[in-house]
């Protein structure tokens, strides 16, 4: 019976392992060191209070048992190591997995320049937990500014450092959810402030000038003080130094500047961009070993005009597509599909019920109308999944 591997639980694990289980008669196994699916685009609505944890997490052991495949396994370990000429991953767990096919999902994590002293101090939201400590730690200071009468008008700074699309959406968020909270208490000092960081000519490097436009407007009108063609240069005592010559004092310092793959394929011989991710064939193949594939953020995936599409959610899935259909496809030693990867369009989350995308190429919109396709995107991924961990949890209620 052959054996495929998938390496990560996210977006482009997901949808490949949705694939896979369409042939009944493979051993599939699922290693992630989390115990969850992390809906990470939606993690800002959690620290901005329009969600709670449930909805940004889908829990994996349920989820692969929904599936109802009868070789399927989901693994909770972290991988140390893995041996292409024997075909077997080492575990942090001591646990040996053996594969015939891999799959590399494993995504990519926030880079931290070495260069830029003093920013281990940063929050990187895009992992849960930081984005849970985050969110407490927020919540805490606010809460001890209005029982402090002596410190109540303290300013309270929060320093966005990156403005692609995480950055911009955070900080969007963050300025909206904290007008609300002092409106709804009627506190006598609205004293968040926020700035966002970019080392560009603008916001969203890019995207179209329309929706920068739209995306810059509505970052001003939220009060969120944007600083272009500049750099952090060091973070030292609660004060961010920036290469204009400026310092910003903070309460906290939120990182989204750049990416880098997981740290688990520099363990193997393939061939790797400068940020790690393992650069692909059409059929999302590695290089030199063809029983490796990598999808998602973890590859460097391009379109047939050769241009590197960006990492998200609409790459993910055509990815992860690509790659199940292909294995199963060698399995059976049939022709391999070309993967076709292309954005449907673009969708920002901007604080509230306010949103701008730009669909298709064709048009943008914005508003509660971007808002609102953005929500049903979202939905139709969540959806089947949820029904999918609701079937695995009432089967596990049974044994």
């Amino acid at each position: 019976m052959e054996k495929v591997v998938i390496i990560g639980g996210g977006y482009a694990g997901i949808y490949a392992l949705r694939e896979l289980v369409k042939n009944k008669n493979i051993k599939i196994t699922l290693i992630d060191k989390h115990t969850f699916h992390n809906l990470q685009p939606e993690v800002y609505d959690l620290i901005a209070n329009k969600s709670n944890i449930a909805d940004v997490t889908i829990d994996l052991t349920t989820l692969c048992i929904g599936l109802n495949h009868p070789y399927l396994e989901y693994k909770n370990l972290k991988v140390r190591k893995i041996d292409q000429k024997d075909k077997k991953i080492f575990t942090e767990e001591k646990e040996i997995v053996e594969y015939d096919y891999l799959i590399m999902a494993a995504g990519t994590r926030t880079f931290f320049p070495p260069s830029v002293p003093g920013l281990n101090n940063a929050h990187d939201i895009k992992k849960l937990h930081w984005a849970m400590f985050f969110k407490q730690s927020f919540e805490n200071q606010l809460f001890n500014k209005i029982q402090d009468e002596a410190k109540k008008c303290d300013d309270t700074n929060i320093v966005v450092v990156g403005a692609g699309l995480s950055g911009v959406e955070i900080a969007a968020e963050m300025a909206y959810n904290s007008k609300k909270f002092f409106k709804r208490g009627n506190f006598s000092c609205d004293n968040l402030k926020i700035s966002l960081i970019s080392s560009s000519d603008s916001i969203l490097p890019g995207l179209t000038k329309e929706l920068i436009s739209i995306s810059h407007k509505r970052l001003k009108e939220l009060g969120i003080n944007v600083i272009t063609n500049t750099k952090l240069q060091k973070c030292e005592d609660s004060f961010a130094y920036l290469s204009n010559g400026t310092k910003i004092d903070y309460s906290f310092l939120i990182f989204t500047g750049g990416v880098e793959a997981n740290q688990i394929t520099e363990e193997l011989d393939v061939k790797r961009n400068n940020k790690g991710q393992i650069i692909v064939d059409e059929f999302m193949q590695s290089d030199k070993d063809k029983s490796i594939f990598a999808i998602g953020d973890a590859a460097e995936i391009r379109n047939k005009a050769g241009e590197i599409m960006p990492p998200n959610v609409t790459i993910a899935r055509i990815s992860g597509i690509n790659a199940g259909k292909n294995i199963l496809r060698q399995i059976k030693n049939k022709k391999l599909i070309p993967c076709e990867p292309k954005l449907d369009g673009i969708l920002i989350a901007l604080g509230g019920k306010y949103a701008a995308g730009n669909i298709f190429d064709l048009f943008h919109v914005k508003g509660r109308i971007a808002y609102e396709i953005k929500h049903y995107v979202f939905t139709s991924y969540r959806a089947p999944l949820l029904k999918l961990i609701k079937a695995g949890y009432a089967k596990l209620k049974k044994k």
